[in-house]
C-alpha cells in the first residue's frame, strides 16, 4: 500500500510539473507573439543582400537611442536547431529616432551557456548593400544560419547582432541573446518528449498496481464467502447435536415411565 501511495504522489508531481511546463510554454509563446507584432512590417525596397562581406564594419559598438530590436523564430517557438541544417530567424528593427538607419549586416555566434567567453562557432554574416529603415518605421530582416553538423546535441547560447549606421556613425544592437536547443538530424527528441514519456510510464505502473490491488481484494472477498459456507455446516452440526439431545431426552422420559 505504501508503494502505491508513493507512485501516486510521484504521478501527481509529474502532472503538476507538466502543468507548469505548459504554462511556461504558453507564456513563451505569448511573448513570441508580442515580439512578432514588432516585425509585422517589412521594408523590402532597397534591402539588397550583398555578396561581398569582407568589409562590413563589424565591431563593438553601442546601440543608438530610439532603436529597438527583437528576434522571432517563425513556427519554431521551442527554438530547436537541427545540426547541419538551415534555421530561419527574423530580426525586427523599430526606428523611433529622427534619422534614417542604414543597415550594414547581421551576424551571430554560438557560445557555451555557462560561459559566453567560450566561443563554440561563429555563424555566417549577412551583409546588405542598400537596406534602410526610415524614422518611425519598423522593418524585418530574415537571417538564415546553420550550426555545424558535428556540434553535439544540447543547449547552447545564441548571440545575434545587427550592425547599422546613423549619420555615418556605426552602431549595433543585440537582437537575440538566449538559449537554443541543438539536436541531431532525424533525432528530434526534446526534454519535453522525454518528460511526457516518463509521465506515461509512471501512470501505466500506477494503473498496474491499482489493478493488482483490486484483484487481491476480490480474492480475499471470495475467501470470505467460502468461510460463510463452512459456518453453515457448523450450524448443521449443532442442529444434529440438538436432535441428539432431543432423542436423549425422549429416552430418559421412557425409562422414567417404565420405573413407574
Amino acid at each position: 500500500m505504501t508503494t502505491i501511495r508513493a507512485f501516486f504522489i510521484f504521478a501527481l508531481l509529474l502532472l503538476s510539473s507538466s502543468f507548469f511546463l505548459q504554462v511556461a510554454r504558453s507564456q513563451s509563446d505569448s511573448d513570441s507573439e508580442a515580439d512578432a507584432e514588432l516585425v509585422a512590417q517589412t521594408v523590402e525596397e532597397g534591402s539588397d543582400v550583398g555578396d561581398d562581406i569582407q568589409d562590413i564594419g563589424v565591431g563593438n559598438y553601442n546601440p543608438a537611442p530610439g532603436v529597438e530590436t527583437v528576434a522571432v523564430f517563425p513556427k519554431n517557438f521551442a527554438k530547436m536547431v537541427v545540426a547541419g541544417q538551415e534555421t530561419e530567424l527574423l530580426v525586427g528593427m523599430k526606428n523611433e529616432g529622427e534619422h534614417s538607419i542604414k543597415v550594414i549586416a547581421v551576424h551571430a555566434s554560438v557560445h557555451l551557456p555557462f560561459d559566453h567567453r567560450m566561443l563554440v562557432q561563429n555563424l555566417s554574416t549577412l551583409a546588405f548593400n542598400n537596406a534602410s529603415v526610415p524614422a518611425s518605421v519598423q522593418a524585418t530582416f530574415p537571417y538564415i544560419f546553420a550550426v555545424s553538423k558535428f556540434l553535439q546535441p544540447g543547449t547552447f547560447d545564441l548571440v545575434g547582432t545587427i550592425v547599422y549606421e546613423i549619420d555615418q556613425l556605426p552602431y549595433q544592437n543585440v537582437f537575440y541573446n538566449g538559449t537554443i536547443e541543438v539536436t541531431e538530424a532525424g533525432g528530434l527528441v526534446s526534454v519535453e518528449t522525454v518528460f511526457l514519456v516518463s509521465l506515461g510510464l509512471a501512470l501505466l505502473v500506477l494503473l498496474g498496481l491499482w489493478v493488482r490491488t483490486q484483484l487481491q481484494f476480490l480474492s480475499k472477498k471470495t475467501k470470505k464467502i467460502t468461510k460463510v459456507e463452512v459456518g453453515t455446516r457448523t450450524v448443521d452440526a449443532s442442529m444434529d447435536e440438538w436432535l441428539q439431545g432431543t432423542a436423549y431426552t425422549q429416552s430418559q422420559s421412557n425409562k422414567m415411565k417404565k420405573k413407574k
